[in-house]
């Protein structure tokens, strides 16, 4: 005969089994800003590259990782005053415009961290506005371009600050650009903004008066995207320009410049 089971009461039932809590996202890391470096190269900027440094200090956002001030065998307080701002210094003894460029690379690719994300050139002889340091960072930072100039002959006030033989050269150069490699630029100002990557890239040789434009023809052999923003230009705060400053130094930078183009042209 069969046994009758008895319902269990309620409280006397096993509780069900307990359902694992869903597992919670872990929290987003912020996303770190890019670190940017200014390089400056310079030979006896004494009494402008203090407040040219403060001034890029100041304006930067994000906040520089570093201003490195290549000297180029200066004479006078040159790396003193740019210590005092708050820049590294790389003493680079071979003469040129961009030998001090290289050597303040060199010194941005041992940084604490490693190489920076972003370098900015710049004069220090107080020309360059600081001020107008956001706007030459805006496109890379919005991810449109690796190589932007500051275009100073883009405003009517800047563009009367230059030298005749600079406005020269400059149409010269960016029209035999345009027609050899088919990239647009209005000018082959100093203040400007590329990516490390893109830097690496284009792999910058000359140690002269042919950097500028060394980097401009190369940016469409390379496929670098590119970009101009207009800048404004000051006259020089102290000294004298290296190039523009004598009829020796305009007739060598520009006997250089149109060189490099040939050279790469071929």
């Amino acid at each position: 005969m069969s046994q009758r089971l008895r319902p269990v009461p309620r409280a006397e039932r096993s509780p069900a089994p307990a359902q694992p809590a869903p597992a919670q996202p872990a929290p987003a890391q912020p996303e770190q800003p890019p670190r940017i470096v200014v390089v400056i190269p310079a030979l006896n900027e004494e009494g402008s590259l203090g407040a040219v440094i403060e001034g890029l200090l100041r304006e930067a956002d994000p906040p520089l990782a570093a201003v490195i001030v290549g000297d180029n065998g200066s004479t006078d307080r040159t790396a003193e005053v740019a210590r005092a701002a708050g820049a590294r210094v790389v003493y680079e003894p071979r003469p040129g415009y961009g030998s001090a460029c290289l050597a303040a690379l060199a010194e941005a690719r041992r940084l604490p961290g490693g190489p920076p994300d972003v370098v900015v050139f710049a004069d220090g002889d107080g020309a360059d506005e600081p001020r107008d340091l956001p706007l030459l960072l805006a496109p890379i930072l919005a991810d449109q371009a690796d190589l932007v100039i500051g275009s100073r002959t883009l405003l009517p006030e800047s563009r009367r600050l230059l030298a005749p033989q600079a406005r020269f050269g400059n149409l010269l150069a960016v029209t035999l650009i345009r027609a050899l490699w088919g990239e647009r630029f209005t000018d082959l100002g100093p203040f400007r903004a590329i990516t490390w990557e893109a830097l690496e890239r284009v792999g910058m040789r000359d140690r002269n008066y042919g950097w500028t434009v060394e980097l401009q023809l190369k940016a469409p052999r390379f496929g670098l995207r590119c970009a101009e923003v207009p800048v404004r230009t000051n006259l020089r705060t102290a000294g004298q320009s290296k190039v523009t400053g004598t009829l020796r130094g305009s007739i060598k930078a520009g006997v250089k410049i149109l060189a490099t183009i040939a050279r790469y042209a071929r």
